[in-house]
């Protein structure tokens, strides 16, 4: 080869090596171009795109809650317990001696006894025996019993009254239960008023049977133990139906020496304005 043309090839390589390092500050290294004009794969890739929880998933994790089950039930309010005084009290213990719990008559203090009552009713439907009274007792209390009237809130005596003997049912009455430990004035098989009564000792005990009234003193003083009777009404010799401030003062702690004691003075002196001589008197067990 000649000179020139020597000196024309190495021209000719110089621009190919001058045209490969152009290319190669403005484009991507290592770059080839595809037949298309478009850059092959060995271009770096794109950072994938990070994944995120679809919308429905992701909203059903945040609006998940605990279920029902596993939230610890409110504790039932209490509504009456002991120390309470109320009418609402009252009309507890009038529903639960309705349905045989409680043997007294209603006061409107919840004491031990009302306490014991409740527990009672508790026990029989499956509650909880606390003795107190809450919103849960009441409903089941409530839904079981009627409304008590005045009668049942507000009874004549502090005894319940047992069923009357037969014998009080036609006339005027005096009808006296040993049973009950009560007096019930009664015209014609119906109740005028009714009170609590005490007895004589097993030394003196009052006799039972069908008597008639056949004296009555405002004011009597007994001439065997010189003790006042005041409102008596006698009817089988010296025994009598009167008032006893023993009684009043003491309750079932003493007792009569065979007379029928009434301790409240009130009553017994009504009934007394009504009774007149002649009026049947029924002592019974």
């Amino acid at each position: 080869m000649s000179r020139a043309a020597r000196g024309a090839a190495g021209l000719a390589a110089a621009a190919v090596l001058l045209g490969g390092a152009a290319a190669g500050c403005t484009g991507t290294a290592g770059a080839s171009q595809e037949p298309s004009g478009k850059q092959s794969s060995s271009v770096a890739p794109e950072k994938p795109e990070s994944k995120k929880p679809s919308p429905s998933k992701s909203k059903g994790k945040a609006s998940e809650k605990p279920s029902e089950s596993t939230k610890p039930k409110p504790k039932p309010k209490v509504l009456m317990s002991t120390g309470s005084k109320s009418k609402q009290v009252r009309e507890l213990q009038a529903r639960l001696r309705a349905i045989g719990h409680f043997d007294r008559s209603p006061t409107g203090y919840y004491g031990t006894m009302t306490a014991s009552a409740v527990s009672s009713f508790q026990g029989k439907r499956g509650l909880d025996r606390t003795g107190r009274t809450d919103t849960v007792t009441w409903a089941r209390l409530t839904a079981m019993t009627k409304q008590p009237d005045r009668d049942a809130l507000y009874p004549p005596t502090t005894n319940k009254l047992d069923k009357p003997d037969p014998r009080c049912l036609k006339g005027r009455v005096l009808c006296i239960s040993k049973t009950s430990d009560t007096l019930r004035w009664m015209v014609d098989g119906k109740v005028v008023t009714a009170m609590d009564v005490r007895f004589g000792s097993q030394y003196t005990p009052t006799r039972e049977g069908t008597f008639s009234v056949f004296q009555k003193s405002r004011h009597w003083t007994s001439t065997i133990y010189h003790t006042p009777m005041p409102y008596a009404m006698f009817f089988s010799g010296g025994q009598a139906v009167h008032y006893s401030s023993d009684f009043a003062a003491r309750g079932y702690a003493g007792a009569s020496h065979g007379c029928v004691n009434v301790r409240d003075e009130g009553k017994l002196a009504s009934v007394f304005s009504q009774v007149k001589l002649g009026d049947q008197v029924v002592v019974y067990r």
